[in-house]
């Protein structure tokens, strides 16, 4: 058959393999995972899209919604299941390497299979389709969008709609992630100055009125809702996540080498090299554009690649706040890289027994992680309480100034929520909330379903504050994970 020599159909299978045929292997891992994954079944639970929630008492006010309207649409066709809640992450990840494929037509036709396979096989690409965050479904709609500039500047007459593309993923990607999805348009507006040519449809032309009209309403909503919520927004998760590092997240002025250099290394394998000897002819690239726009048109491509890795980084390595998966997004242009960079040197695609001993590797390292013993397993610690409860319903777990393993949600049921309590009053933001509630907030509801959890070191503190108020704590069974389990009653 023809279809089986084209490497495109090969490229295909490996991302579908990769990407969902261990998806729901291991349990959901905290703190992200759970996090994200709760606030997702509290939407599905309790029917409120429009606020994202901790639990019934708490908002949720980190991230826009767009994360949690995918988890819990997933949840609700496909069950409750790890499967389901990672489904928009794998998604993502399928959209990336389709678009990736496309955009390399354009940018450089033959160079489309060595791209698409780039992405499919990046380290850090597969590693994320398989992790609840933001970060993925964030990459696909800011992909999407410059899809939307690239057929525009690259590709067919039909410009005007491919430009309302790009302000309709930066939209979606703006619910997903906030300010920082918009880090792209810099590489779109460099590269509209730098490069000469005929008439463009202009970028910020009729059709960027999609993005106020998509992207806003959720925001102005809510911040009709809950006063001071604008305030947070601009000065918590933005300001202070680019100026300070009071989310203790390699603030130091050396944090962009340790968390970013060895992401790039690391994240781009197998296809390190290739990038490698990119980097090394990219001077000698730039002074050919430099105070020279013919030679700048000529190699557009190679000048939108670079500007849309470069302009975007040099904010990442700037800003405070620094995570692997923030340069998820740079992985598109990196990959698209990795395919005309391999063109350009006449080097044809690499042996398959070579692709197939990789991907064997990875899907290796996938089943390994679902065996893989650690205490951020809401799946140990959930089979670990039905063990402890008997039989018994648990229609709450408490935890008593602890980790929060909110992944409990998922691995425990729908029904199931989740708090973290004080035992004292604390200092705490309105809309990031450390703590839902006070111990004595907590038993004042007198949920005889609620299952306890706090720190073995701190029990002696938390039983006496128990009996202080009028209750009796009973311990269900020893300690485990340095962790008492326990339920609470009336005495």
């Amino acid at each position: 058959m023809d279809m089986l020599r084209k490497p495109t159909f090969w490229v295909a299978i490996i991302a579908v393999c990769v990407s969902l045929l261990f998806l729901g292997h291991r349990g959901t891992w905290d703190p992200d995972e759970g996090r994200y994954t709760n606030v997702g079944l509290n939407m599905l639970d309790s029917g409120d899209w429009l606020n994202p929630r901790r639990n019934e008492e708490v908002g949720h006010w980190t991230k826009p919604p767009m994360t949690y309207w995918a988890i819990a649409s997933s949840v609700a066709v496909f069950g409750v299941n790890t499967w389901a809640a990672r489904l928009p992450a794998a998604l993502s990840y399928l959209l990336c390497v389709w678009l990736v494929w496309r955009m390399a037509r354009r940018l450089s036709p033959g160079s489309e299979a060595a791209a698409s396979l780039a992405y499919a096989t990046m380290l850090l690409t597969i590693g994320a389709s398989q992790y609840i965050t933001t970060d993925f479904i964030l990459t696909a709609f800011s992909t999407f969008a410059m899809h939307g500039f690239v057929e525009a500047r690259f590709g067919d007459s039909r410009r005007r709609w491919w430009i309302a593309t790009l302000w309709i993923g930066f939209a979606l990607a703006f619910l997903t992630k906030g300010p920082p999805t918009l880090l792209p348009l810099l590489a779109v507006i460099t590269f509209d100055a730098l490069i000469p040519g005929k008439q463009r449809p202009r970028v910020f032309g009729w059709s960027a009125l999609l993005f106020p009209v998509l992207a806003l309403p959720w925001y102005f909503a809510v911040v009709r809702l809950h006063p001071g919520l604008l305030e947070h927004f601009l000065g918590a998760e933005v300001i202070k996540r680019v100026a300070s590092d009071d989310f203790s997240r390699h603030g130091e002025w050396y944090g962009f080498l340790v968390v970013y250099v060895p992401t790039l290394l690391l994240g781009t394998l197998p296809w390190t090299p290739t990038l490698l000897r990119w980097c090394k002819s990219l001077p000698a690239d730039v002074r050919r554009w430099w105070g020279n726009g013919a030679q700048r048109a000529a190699d557009a491509p190679w000048v939108l690649l670079m500007l849309w890795i470069v302009l975007p980084l040099l904010v990442f390595c700037l800003a405070r706040s620094r995570m692997p998966l923030y340069l998820l997004p740079l992985f598109t242009p990196l990959a698209l890289l990795v395919g005309m960079q391999r063109q350009r040197e006449g080097r044809a695609l690499p042996r398959w027994p070579w692709i197939a001993a990789w991907v064997a590797l990875v899907l290796a390292l996938q089943i390994g992680a679902g065996f893989w013993r650690t205490h951020k397993d809401a799946s140990e610690w959930a089979d670990e309480i039905r063990r402890r409860a008997g039989g018994q319903p648990v229609t709450e777990v408490i935890f008593v100034e602890d980790m929060t393993r909110y992944g409990l949600h998922l691995e425990l049921g729908l029904s199931t929520h989740i708090e973290k309590i004080a035992l004292y009053p604390l200092p705490q933001s309105k809309f990031d909330r450390v703590y839902d509630e006070l111990l004595q907030e907590e038993l004042d509801e007198h949920e005889g379903d609620a299952l306890w959890i706090s720190k073995a070191s701190a029990w002696p503190r938390v039983i006496a504050q128990i009996h202080a108020a009028g209750y009796e704590a009973t311990p269900l069974g020893a300690p485990w994970q340095g962790r008492m389990f326990f339920r609470v009653v009336r005495r």
